[in-house]
Protein backbone atom coordinates (compact mmCIF):
# COMPACT_ATOMS: atom_id res chain seq x y z
CA UNK A 1 0.00 0.00 0.00
CA UNK A 2 1.35 3.65 -1.32
CA UNK A 3 1.82 6.04 1.29
CA UNK A 4 -0.96 8.54 1.27
CA UNK A 5 0.25 12.54 1.21
CA UNK A 6 -1.09 14.61 3.97
CA UNK A 7 -3.87 16.52 1.53
CA UNK A 8 -4.88 13.06 0.79
CA UNK A 9 -5.23 12.34 4.47
CA UNK A 10 -7.29 15.27 4.82
CA UNK A 11 -9.63 14.77 1.86
CA UNK A 12 -10.28 10.82 2.83
CA UNK A 13 -10.90 11.88 6.84
CA UNK A 14 -13.22 14.76 5.35
CA UNK A 15 -15.00 11.97 3.52
CA UNK A 16 -15.54 9.77 5.99
CA UNK A 17 -16.83 12.70 8.35
CA UNK A 18 -19.46 13.04 5.86
CA UNK A 19 -20.13 9.44 6.09
CA UNK A 20 -20.17 9.49 9.81
CA UNK A 21 -22.46 12.04 10.15
CA UNK A 22 -25.63 10.56 7.45
CA UNK A 23 -25.20 7.55 9.66
CA UNK A 24 -25.38 8.83 13.29
CA UNK A 25 -29.26 10.93 11.29
CA UNK A 26 -29.84 7.53 10.58
CA UNK A 27 -28.95 5.80 13.90
CA UNK A 28 -30.98 8.68 15.82
CA UNK A 29 -33.84 8.46 13.44
CA UNK A 30 -34.12 4.86 13.97
CA UNK A 31 -33.72 5.18 18.02
CA UNK A 32 -36.53 7.51 17.60
CA UNK A 33 -38.46 5.32 15.81
CA UNK A 34 -37.84 2.59 18.59
CA UNK A 35 -38.00 4.92 21.58
CA UNK A 36 -41.86 6.13 20.10
CA UNK A 37 -42.47 2.75 19.94
CA UNK A 38 -42.06 1.57 23.46
CA UNK A 39 -43.73 4.72 24.71
CA UNK A 40 -47.02 4.36 22.90
CA UNK A 41 -47.54 0.58 23.96
CA UNK A 42 -47.16 -0.06 27.46
CA UNK A 43 -46.29 -3.74 27.69
CA UNK A 44 -45.49 -4.66 24.03
CA UNK A 45 -45.29 -8.61 23.84
CA UNK A 46 -41.73 -8.16 22.08
CA UNK A 47 -41.02 -5.36 24.69
CA UNK A 48 -37.40 -7.13 25.19
CA UNK A 49 -36.68 -7.22 22.07
CA UNK A 50 -37.44 -3.58 21.21
CA UNK A 51 -35.33 -2.70 24.05
CA UNK A 52 -32.29 -4.73 23.08
CA UNK A 53 -32.31 -3.11 19.82
CA UNK A 54 -32.33 0.06 21.22
CA UNK A 55 -29.46 -0.36 23.08
CA UNK A 56 -27.37 -1.85 20.03
CA UNK A 57 -28.24 1.57 18.31
CA UNK A 58 -27.09 3.35 21.44
CA UNK A 59 -23.95 1.81 21.70
CA UNK A 60 -23.53 2.17 17.52
CA UNK A 61 -24.58 6.32 17.73
CA UNK A 62 -21.62 6.66 20.93
CA UNK A 63 -18.94 4.81 18.56
CA UNK A 64 -19.78 7.01 15.52
CA UNK A 65 -19.81 10.26 17.40
CA UNK A 66 -16.59 8.76 18.74
CA UNK A 67 -15.45 8.42 15.04
CA UNK A 68 -16.61 12.13 14.34
CA UNK A 69 -14.85 13.73 17.07
CA UNK A 70 -11.30 11.41 16.16
CA UNK A 71 -11.94 13.11 12.75
CA UNK A 72 -12.33 16.28 13.82
CA UNK A 73 -9.40 16.08 15.87
CA UNK A 74 -7.27 14.92 12.70
CA UNK A 75 -8.42 17.41 10.20
CA UNK A 76 -7.63 19.92 13.02
CA UNK A 77 -4.05 18.40 12.91
CA UNK A 78 -3.53 18.70 9.59
CA UNK A 79 -4.52 22.46 9.43
CA UNK A 80 -1.69 22.98 12.17
CA UNK A 81 0.87 21.29 9.78
CA UNK A 82 -0.13 22.89 7.07
CA UNK A 83 0.62 25.77 9.38
CA UNK A 84 4.03 24.47 10.64
CA UNK A 85 5.06 23.99 6.84
CA UNK A 86 4.23 27.29 5.65
CA UNK A 87 6.13 29.17 8.48
CA UNK A 88 9.31 26.66 7.50
CA UNK A 89 8.92 27.28 4.10
CA UNK A 90 8.94 31.13 5.33
CA UNK A 91 12.09 30.57 7.49
CA UNK A 92 14.10 28.82 4.83
CA UNK A 93 13.43 31.95 2.48
CA UNK A 94 14.54 34.09 5.42
CA UNK A 95 18.00 31.85 6.03
CA UNK A 96 18.50 31.72 1.73
CA UNK A 97 18.54 35.54 1.88
CA UNK A 98 20.87 36.00 5.02
CA UNK A 99 22.93 33.32 3.24
CA UNK A 100 23.15 36.04 0.64
CA UNK A 101 23.92 38.91 2.88
CA UNK A 102 26.65 37.58 4.33
CA UNK A 103 28.18 36.23 1.16
CA UNK A 104 27.59 39.89 0.17
CA UNK A 105 29.09 41.24 3.33
CA UNK A 106 32.06 38.60 3.06
CA UNK A 107 32.87 39.88 -0.65
CA UNK A 108 32.56 43.44 0.57
CA UNK A 109 34.76 42.88 3.47
CA UNK A 110 37.32 40.74 1.47
CA UNK A 111 37.87 43.64 -0.99
CA UNK A 112 38.00 46.25 1.67
CA UNK A 113 40.54 44.72 2.83
CA UNK A 114 42.79 44.79 -0.68
CA UNK A 115 41.99 48.43 -0.60
CA UNK A 116 43.46 48.38 2.84
CA UNK A 117 46.81 46.52 2.06
CA UNK A 118 47.04 48.46 -1.15
CA UNK A 119 46.71 51.64 0.49
CA UNK A 120 49.39 50.32 3.28
CA UNK A 121 51.65 49.21 0.44
CA UNK A 122 51.18 52.71 -1.16
CA UNK A 123 51.54 54.53 1.93
CA UNK A 124 55.13 52.45 2.75
CA UNK A 125 55.96 53.21 -0.88
CA UNK A 126 55.67 56.89 -0.17
CA UNK A 127 57.28 57.30 2.86
CA UNK A 128 60.17 55.35 0.94
CA UNK A 129 60.70 57.23 -1.73
CA UNK A 130 60.22 60.93 0.69
CA UNK A 131 63.39 59.33 3.02
CA UNK A 132 65.19 58.93 -0.27
CA UNK A 133 64.43 62.63 -1.88
CA UNK A 134 65.19 63.99 1.42
CA UNK A 135 68.53 61.80 1.61
CA UNK A 136 69.08 62.75 -2.00
CA UNK A 137 68.46 66.72 -1.61
CA UNK A 138 71.11 66.51 1.17
CA UNK A 139 74.07 64.55 -1.08
CA UNK A 140 73.72 67.27 -4.05
CA UNK A 141 76.43 69.37 -2.48
CA UNK A 142 78.71 66.71 -1.96
CA UNK A 143 78.86 65.00 -5.46
CA UNK A 144 82.15 66.33 -6.12
CA UNK A 145 83.60 64.36 -3.18
CA UNK A 146 81.49 61.44 -3.91
CA UNK A 147 83.96 58.29 -3.87
CA UNK A 148 83.71 56.27 -7.28
CA UNK A 149 82.18 53.06 -6.77
CA UNK A 150 85.13 51.09 -8.74
CA UNK A 151 87.49 51.86 -5.97
CA UNK A 152 85.55 50.21 -3.46
CA UNK A 153 84.81 47.27 -6.19
CA UNK A 154 88.40 47.44 -6.01
CA UNK A 155 88.81 46.62 -2.29
CA UNK A 156 86.15 43.92 -2.68
CA UNK A 157 88.47 42.40 -5.53
CA UNK A 158 91.83 42.86 -2.93
CA UNK A 159 89.79 40.48 -0.33
CA UNK A 160 90.07 37.34 -2.54
CA UNK A 161 91.40 35.74 -5.08
CA UNK A 162 88.32 33.84 -6.48
CA UNK A 163 85.10 35.26 -7.29
CA UNK A 164 82.97 32.36 -6.56
CA UNK A 165 83.99 32.60 -2.80
CA UNK A 166 82.42 36.02 -2.14
CA UNK A 167 79.06 34.84 -2.56
CA UNK A 168 78.55 34.40 1.01
CA UNK A 169 79.72 36.51 3.86
CA UNK A 170 82.84 35.77 5.74
CA UNK A 171 83.04 35.14 9.13
CA UNK A 172 83.45 38.91 10.17
CA UNK A 173 80.17 39.44 8.09
CA UNK A 174 78.32 40.48 11.43
CA UNK A 175 80.34 44.05 11.39
CA UNK A 176 79.72 44.64 8.02
CA UNK A 177 75.98 43.91 8.25
CA UNK A 178 75.31 47.75 7.75
CA UNK A 179 76.98 47.70 4.46
CA UNK A 180 74.69 45.04 3.11
CA UNK A 181 71.52 45.93 1.28
CA UNK A 182 68.41 44.32 2.33
CA UNK A 183 66.08 42.25 0.26
CA UNK A 184 64.47 43.78 -2.02
CA UNK A 185 60.54 43.25 -1.88
CA UNK A 186 59.77 41.12 -4.95
CA UNK A 187 62.72 38.27 -4.29
CA UNK A 188 61.55 38.49 -0.45
CA UNK A 189 58.22 37.62 -1.54
CA UNK A 190 58.98 35.19 -3.66
CA UNK A 191 61.26 33.26 -0.98
CA UNK A 192 58.22 33.32 1.46
CA UNK A 193 55.43 32.46 -0.84
CA UNK A 194 57.16 29.46 -2.12
CA UNK A 195 56.20 25.77 -1.59
CA UNK A 196 53.36 27.01 0.68
CA UNK A 197 50.29 29.22 -0.12
CA UNK A 198 50.04 32.26 2.65
CA UNK A 199 47.03 31.89 4.90
CA UNK A 200 44.40 34.49 4.41
CA UNK A 201 44.90 35.75 8.32
CA UNK A 202 48.62 36.04 7.66
CA UNK A 203 48.51 37.88 4.55
CA UNK A 204 48.07 41.03 5.20
CA UNK A 205 51.28 40.71 8.07
CA UNK A 206 52.92 39.19 5.75
CA UNK A 207 52.98 41.97 3.14
CA UNK A 208 53.88 44.59 5.95
CA UNK A 209 56.85 42.84 7.09
CA UNK A 210 58.28 41.96 4.12
CA UNK A 211 57.54 45.65 3.10
CA UNK A 212 59.89 46.99 6.37
CA UNK A 213 62.06 44.01 5.96
CA UNK A 214 62.94 45.26 2.30
CA UNK A 215 63.52 48.91 3.38
CA UNK A 216 65.70 48.27 6.15
CA UNK A 217 63.85 48.55 8.77
CA UNK A 218 64.05 45.54 11.05
CA UNK A 219 63.62 47.21 14.45
CA UNK A 220 59.71 46.97 13.31
CA UNK A 221 60.07 43.82 11.00
CA UNK A 222 61.25 41.49 14.05
CA UNK A 223 58.66 42.52 16.77
CA UNK A 224 55.67 41.97 14.13
CA UNK A 225 56.89 38.58 13.36
CA UNK A 226 57.57 37.86 17.03
CA UNK A 227 54.32 38.58 17.90
CA UNK A 228 52.42 37.29 15.15
CA UNK A 229 54.17 33.88 15.79
CA UNK A 230 52.96 33.94 19.62
CA UNK A 231 49.53 34.75 18.53
CA UNK A 232 49.87 31.76 15.73
CA UNK A 233 50.96 29.31 18.64
CA UNK A 234 48.33 30.31 21.30
CA UNK A 235 45.44 29.39 19.05
CA UNK A 236 46.76 26.95 16.76
CA UNK A 237 49.51 24.96 18.57
CA UNK A 238 53.39 25.05 17.71
CA UNK A 239 53.03 22.30 15.05
CA UNK A 240 51.18 23.56 12.53
CA UNK A 241 52.42 24.89 9.18
CA UNK A 242 51.06 28.68 9.62
CA UNK A 243 53.57 28.40 12.54
CA UNK A 244 56.14 26.97 10.34
CA UNK A 245 55.18 29.60 7.73
CA UNK A 246 56.28 32.55 10.27
CA UNK A 247 58.97 31.09 11.47
CA UNK A 248 60.46 31.23 8.12
CA UNK A 249 59.73 34.89 7.34
CA UNK A 250 61.10 35.86 10.59
CA UNK A 251 64.27 33.47 9.59
CA UNK A 252 64.72 35.71 6.44
CA UNK A 253 64.10 38.67 8.25
CA UNK A 254 67.14 37.05 10.61
CA UNK A 255 69.31 36.42 7.25
CA UNK A 256 69.30 39.99 6.10
CA UNK A 257 70.72 40.73 9.22
CA UNK A 258 73.58 38.63 9.35
CA UNK A 259 72.39 36.67 12.42
CA UNK A 260 72.53 33.20 10.68
CA UNK A 261 72.77 31.71 13.78
CA UNK A 262 69.04 31.96 14.75
CA UNK A 263 68.01 32.15 11.36
CA UNK A 264 69.21 28.46 11.38
CA UNK A 265 67.11 27.35 14.53
CA UNK A 266 64.33 28.79 13.47
CA UNK A 267 64.25 27.44 9.85
CA UNK A 268 65.55 23.72 11.51
CA UNK A 269 62.40 24.06 13.58
CA UNK A 270 60.05 25.18 10.16
CA UNK A 271 61.82 22.27 8.68
CA UNK A 272 60.27 19.93 11.20
CA UNK A 273 57.05 20.98 11.50
CA UNK A 274 56.73 21.25 7.56
CA UNK A 275 57.96 17.65 7.67
CA UNK A 276 55.68 16.02 9.97
CA UNK A 277 52.48 18.29 8.85
CA UNK A 278 52.91 18.49 5.25
CA UNK A 279 55.08 15.36 4.35
CA UNK A 280 58.10 15.07 4.00
CA UNK A 281 57.81 14.91 0.15
CA UNK A 282 56.18 18.81 -0.15
CA UNK A 283 57.49 21.46 -2.01
CA UNK A 284 57.48 23.52 0.70
CA UNK A 285 59.91 21.32 2.64
CA UNK A 286 62.35 21.75 -0.74
CA UNK A 287 61.96 25.12 0.12
CA UNK A 288 62.71 25.27 3.56
CA UNK A 289 65.73 22.80 2.78
CA UNK A 290 66.96 25.01 0.00
CA UNK A 291 67.12 28.46 2.46
CA UNK A 292 68.87 26.08 5.16
CA UNK A 293 71.74 25.08 2.50
CA UNK A 294 71.79 28.58 1.07
CA UNK A 295 72.15 29.63 5.00
CA UNK A 296 74.58 27.02 5.45
CA UNK A 297 76.93 28.29 2.04
CA UNK A 298 76.85 31.81 3.67
CA UNK A 299 78.51 30.25 6.44
CA UNK A 300 80.80 28.47 4.74
CA UNK A 301 79.61 25.30 6.03
CA UNK A 302 79.33 23.87 2.51
CA UNK A 303 79.64 20.13 3.19
CA UNK A 304 76.74 20.42 5.81
CA UNK A 305 74.53 22.62 2.69
CA UNK A 306 75.55 20.07 0.08
CA UNK A 307 72.91 17.40 1.55
CA UNK A 308 70.36 19.52 2.28
CA UNK A 309 70.50 21.35 -1.36
CA UNK A 310 70.20 17.39 -2.85
CA UNK A 311 67.69 16.45 -0.67
CA UNK A 312 65.80 19.54 -1.91
CA UNK A 313 66.12 18.69 -5.83
CA UNK A 314 65.40 15.48 -5.39
CA UNK A 315 61.58 16.30 -3.86
CA UNK A 316 61.53 19.06 -6.56
CA UNK A 317 62.50 16.60 -9.53
CA UNK A 318 59.97 14.05 -7.99
CA UNK A 319 56.63 16.61 -7.40
CA UNK A 320 57.35 19.20 -10.47
CA UNK A 321 59.30 16.76 -12.66
CA UNK A 322 62.71 17.11 -13.58
CA UNK A 323 62.69 19.78 -16.61
CA UNK A 324 60.52 22.41 -14.40
CA UNK A 325 62.31 25.74 -14.02
CA UNK A 326 62.63 25.55 -10.39
CA UNK A 327 64.94 22.30 -10.71
CA UNK A 328 67.47 24.06 -12.76
CA UNK A 329 67.48 26.70 -9.91
CA UNK A 330 68.05 24.16 -7.64
CA UNK A 331 71.01 22.81 -9.93
CA UNK A 332 72.45 26.44 -10.24
CA UNK A 333 72.51 26.46 -6.67
CA UNK A 334 74.18 22.95 -5.41
CA UNK A 335 76.75 23.45 -8.39
CA UNK A 336 77.22 26.80 -6.73
CA UNK A 337 77.33 24.98 -3.45
CA UNK A 338 80.03 22.24 -4.72
CA UNK A 339 82.57 24.93 -6.31
CA UNK A 340 82.85 26.57 -3.37
CA UNK A 341 83.58 23.66 -1.25
CA UNK A 342 85.95 22.26 -3.94
CA UNK A 343 87.89 25.76 -4.01
CA UNK A 344 88.20 25.80 -0.23
CA UNK A 345 89.53 22.40 0.26
CA UNK A 346 91.39 21.85 -2.71
CA UNK A 347 93.86 25.12 -2.53
CA UNK A 348 94.49 28.24 -4.16
CA UNK A 349 92.83 29.06 -6.98
CA UNK A 350 95.47 31.48 -8.70
CA UNK A 351 98.52 28.37 -8.26
CA UNK A 352 95.38 26.57 -10.39
CA UNK A 353 94.95 29.12 -12.42
CA UNK A 354 98.68 29.21 -13.97
CA UNK A 355 98.38 25.75 -14.93
CA UNK A 356 98.14 26.44 -18.24
CA UNK A 357 97.38 22.36 -19.13
CA UNK A 358 93.65 22.45 -18.04
CA UNK A 359 94.53 19.67 -16.20
CA UNK A 360 94.05 21.16 -12.61
CA UNK A 361 94.94 18.31 -10.09
CA UNK A 362 94.26 20.94 -7.13
CA UNK A 363 90.74 21.81 -7.69
CA UNK A 364 89.80 17.86 -8.61
CA UNK A 365 88.63 17.61 -12.24
CA UNK A 366 86.44 14.40 -10.83
CA UNK A 367 84.95 17.43 -8.68
CA UNK A 368 84.45 20.21 -11.46
CA UNK A 369 82.90 17.46 -13.30
CA UNK A 370 79.81 17.31 -11.30
CA UNK A 371 79.63 20.85 -11.24
CA UNK A 372 79.35 21.27 -14.79
CA UNK A 373 77.10 18.41 -15.10
CA UNK A 374 74.45 20.32 -12.78
CA UNK A 375 75.22 23.74 -14.70
CA UNK A 376 74.71 22.30 -18.37
CA UNK A 377 71.44 19.97 -17.01
CA UNK A 378 70.44 23.37 -15.48
CA UNK A 379 71.58 25.78 -18.64
CA UNK A 380 69.08 23.17 -20.76
CA UNK A 381 66.08 22.95 -19.02
CA UNK A 382 66.02 26.88 -18.89
CA UNK A 383 66.54 26.90 -22.32
CA UNK A 384 63.70 24.44 -23.52
CA UNK A 385 61.37 25.80 -20.61
CA UNK A 386 61.92 29.54 -20.25
CA UNK A 387 63.60 30.43 -24.05
CA UNK A 388 66.78 31.23 -24.77
CA UNK A 389 66.65 35.23 -24.11
CA UNK A 390 65.40 34.00 -20.30
CA UNK A 391 68.03 36.08 -18.39
CA UNK A 392 68.27 32.75 -16.53
CA UNK A 393 70.09 31.23 -19.37
CA UNK A 394 72.85 34.31 -19.66
CA UNK A 395 73.58 33.97 -15.47
CA UNK A 396 73.91 30.31 -16.06
CA UNK A 397 76.16 30.72 -18.96
CA UNK A 398 78.34 32.83 -16.46
CA UNK A 399 78.30 30.25 -13.87
CA UNK A 400 79.46 27.82 -15.83
CA UNK A 401 82.32 29.66 -17.53
CA UNK A 402 83.48 30.36 -14.49
CA UNK A 403 83.41 26.76 -13.81
CA UNK A 404 85.74 25.84 -16.87
CA UNK A 405 88.14 28.73 -15.48
CA UNK A 406 89.06 27.21 -12.47
CA UNK A 407 89.69 24.29 -14.33
CA UNK A 408 92.18 26.10 -16.79
CA UNK A 409 89.05 25.46 -20.21
CA UNK A 410 89.99 29.46 -21.27
CA UNK A 411 88.49 28.72 -24.59
CA UNK A 412 85.16 26.73 -23.33
CA UNK A 413 84.52 29.86 -21.13
CA UNK A 414 85.38 32.43 -23.73
CA UNK A 415 82.53 30.50 -26.15
CA UNK A 416 80.21 30.80 -23.23
CA UNK A 417 80.94 34.74 -22.47
CA UNK A 418 80.60 35.12 -26.61
CA UNK A 419 77.35 33.46 -26.94
CA UNK A 420 76.12 35.87 -24.32
CA UNK A 421 77.27 39.26 -25.98
CA UNK A 422 76.08 37.83 -29.00
CA UNK A 423 72.81 36.71 -28.03
CA UNK A 424 72.31 40.54 -25.80
CA UNK A 425 73.83 41.90 -29.18
CA UNK A 426 70.95 40.12 -31.53
CA UNK A 427 68.28 41.53 -29.34
CA UNK A 428 69.09 44.76 -28.92
CA UNK A 429 70.70 45.21 -32.85
CA UNK A 430 69.13 42.40 -34.30
CA UNK A 431 70.43 40.07 -36.87
CA UNK A 432 74.39 39.78 -37.11
CA UNK A 433 76.13 40.86 -40.32
CA UNK A 434 78.87 42.55 -41.80
CA UNK A 435 77.78 46.04 -40.67
CA UNK A 436 76.12 44.50 -37.52
CA UNK A 437 78.80 43.12 -35.25
CA UNK A 438 78.63 42.11 -31.52
CA UNK A 439 81.18 44.37 -29.35
CA UNK A 440 83.78 40.77 -29.43
CA UNK A 441 84.05 40.91 -33.07
CA UNK A 442 84.29 44.25 -32.81
CA UNK A 443 86.77 44.20 -29.63
CA UNK A 444 89.22 41.15 -31.48
CA UNK A 445 88.77 43.10 -34.84
CA UNK A 446 90.65 46.42 -33.23
CA UNK A 447 93.22 43.95 -31.84
CA UNK A 448 93.86 42.88 -35.37
CA UNK A 449 94.34 45.91 -37.06
CA UNK A 450 95.99 47.66 -33.49
CA UNK A 451 99.33 47.96 -35.36
CA UNK A 452 97.90 49.02 -38.96
CA UNK A 453 95.99 52.25 -37.48
CA UNK A 454 97.69 53.78 -34.52
CA UNK A 455 94.53 55.75 -33.30
CA UNK A 456 91.67 53.35 -33.27
CA UNK A 457 88.47 54.50 -34.07
CA UNK A 458 86.87 55.70 -30.39
CA UNK A 459 83.72 53.90 -29.05
CA UNK A 460 81.34 56.28 -29.85
CA UNK A 461 82.02 55.46 -33.86
CA UNK A 462 81.27 51.63 -33.73
CA UNK A 463 77.81 51.47 -32.60
CA UNK A 464 75.74 52.12 -29.51
CA UNK A 465 76.48 48.91 -27.63
CA UNK A 466 76.15 50.89 -24.56
CA UNK A 467 72.46 50.61 -25.17
CA UNK A 468 73.11 46.81 -24.62
CA UNK A 469 74.75 46.85 -21.15
CA UNK A 470 72.26 48.66 -19.68
CA UNK A 471 72.09 48.71 -15.79
CA UNK A 472 69.40 46.96 -15.59
CA UNK A 473 71.60 44.19 -16.91
CA UNK A 474 74.19 43.40 -14.68
CA UNK A 475 74.57 39.95 -16.40
CA UNK A 476 76.05 41.52 -19.73
CA UNK A 477 77.97 43.99 -18.01
CA UNK A 478 79.43 41.30 -16.09
CA UNK A 479 79.94 39.29 -18.78
CA UNK A 480 82.23 42.33 -20.95
CA UNK A 481 84.35 42.75 -17.61
CA UNK A 482 84.93 38.97 -17.53
CA UNK A 483 85.60 38.32 -21.61
CA UNK A 484 87.87 41.55 -21.05
CA UNK A 485 89.87 40.26 -18.46
CA UNK A 486 90.08 36.65 -20.50
CA UNK A 487 91.46 38.94 -23.24
CA UNK A 488 94.08 40.32 -21.17
CA UNK A 489 95.67 37.33 -19.87
CA UNK A 490 95.96 36.38 -23.85
CA UNK A 491 97.84 39.30 -24.39
CA UNK A 492 94.90 40.78 -26.43
CA UNK A 493 94.69 44.29 -24.59
CA UNK A 494 93.25 46.42 -27.01
CA UNK A 495 90.45 43.96 -27.01
CA UNK A 496 90.51 43.98 -23.37
CA UNK A 497 90.19 47.71 -23.74
CA UNK A 498 87.37 47.97 -25.86
CA UNK A 499 85.32 45.80 -23.36
CA UNK A 500 85.93 47.39 -20.46
CA UNK A 501 85.18 50.64 -22.50
CA UNK A 502 82.17 49.85 -22.70
CA UNK A 503 81.72 48.01 -19.29
CA UNK A 504 82.51 51.57 -18.04
CA UNK A 505 79.99 53.31 -20.05
CA UNK A 506 76.79 51.34 -19.00
CA UNK A 507 77.77 52.00 -14.99
CA UNK A 508 75.05 54.10 -13.94
CA UNK A 509 77.25 56.69 -12.23
CA UNK A 510 78.02 57.60 -16.19
CA UNK A 511 74.99 57.86 -17.02
CA UNK A 512 73.32 59.97 -14.24
CA UNK A 513 76.87 62.01 -14.71
CA UNK A 514 75.18 62.68 -18.32
CA UNK A 515 71.84 63.67 -17.47
CA UNK A 516 72.87 65.97 -14.82
CA UNK A 517 75.12 67.63 -17.98
CA UNK A 518 78.15 67.61 -15.11
CA UNK A 519 80.26 66.21 -18.22
CA UNK A 520 83.46 67.66 -17.44
CA UNK A 521 83.66 65.88 -13.83
CA UNK A 522 82.16 62.56 -15.40
CA UNK A 523 84.92 62.46 -17.82
CA UNK A 524 87.74 62.92 -15.24
CA UNK A 525 85.69 60.30 -12.96
CA UNK A 526 85.26 58.43 -16.34
CA UNK A 527 88.68 58.77 -17.33
CA UNK A 528 90.12 57.53 -13.59
CA UNK A 529 87.92 54.60 -13.52
CA UNK A 530 88.85 53.48 -16.98
CA UNK A 531 92.69 53.37 -15.59
CA UNK A 532 92.02 51.69 -12.52
CA UNK A 533 89.82 48.70 -14.22
CA UNK A 534 92.63 48.59 -16.33
CA UNK A 535 95.26 47.90 -14.13
CA UNK A 536 93.06 45.72 -11.80
CA UNK A 537 92.98 43.87 -15.65
CA UNK A 538 96.58 44.09 -15.94
CA UNK A 539 97.28 42.66 -12.90
CA UNK A 540 95.07 40.17 -12.76
CA UNK A 541 97.62 38.47 -15.33
CA UNK A 542 99.27 36.99 -12.24
CA UNK A 543 96.49 36.90 -10.17
CA UNK A 544 94.12 35.50 -12.16
CA UNK A 545 90.86 36.96 -10.93
CA UNK A 546 87.92 36.57 -13.17
CA UNK A 547 84.83 38.46 -11.94
CA UNK A 548 82.11 35.58 -12.47
CA UNK A 549 79.68 37.28 -11.12
CA UNK A 550 79.74 41.00 -9.93
CA UNK A 551 76.02 41.18 -10.56
CA UNK A 552 73.67 40.25 -7.85
CA UNK A 553 71.95 37.80 -9.24
CA UNK A 554 74.18 36.05 -11.06
CA UNK A 555 76.41 35.28 -8.06
CA UNK A 556 73.85 34.60 -5.68
CA UNK A 557 72.30 31.57 -4.89
CA UNK A 558 68.15 31.75 -6.10
CA UNK A 559 67.22 31.97 -2.34
CA UNK A 560 63.68 30.26 -2.02
CA UNK A 561 61.36 29.77 1.15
Amino acid sequence: MTALTQEEVASHTRTVVQGLEALRNEHNSILSGINSTLASTHHPPDSNVISEKAGILQRSLDQIELGLSEAQIMLALASHLQTVEAEKQKLRAQVRRLCQENAWLRDELASTQQKLQASEQHVAQLEEDKKHLEFMSTIKKYDADVQDPESSMEEKKDKSDDPVVDLFPDDDADDRAATMSPTPPSQFAQQVNAGYEIPARLRTLHNLVIQYASQGRYEVAVPLCKQALEDLEKTSGHDHPDVATMLNILALVYRDQNKYKEAANLLNDALAIREKTLGENHPAVAATLNNLAVLYGKRGKYKEAEPLCKRALEIREKVLGRDHPDVAKQLNNLALLCQNQYHTTSGSVSHCMHKRSGNCELMGDGKYEEVERYYQRALEIYETKLGPDDPNVAKTKNNLASAYLKQGKYKEAEILYKQVLTRAHEREFGAIDGDNKPIWQVAEEREENKNKVKDSAPYGEYGGWHKAAKVDSPTVTTTLKNLGALYRRQGKYEAAETLEDCAIRSRKEAVNLVKDGMAGEGGRRLSASRDRLRRGSRESLNSAEFDAGDDNETSKFNVRS
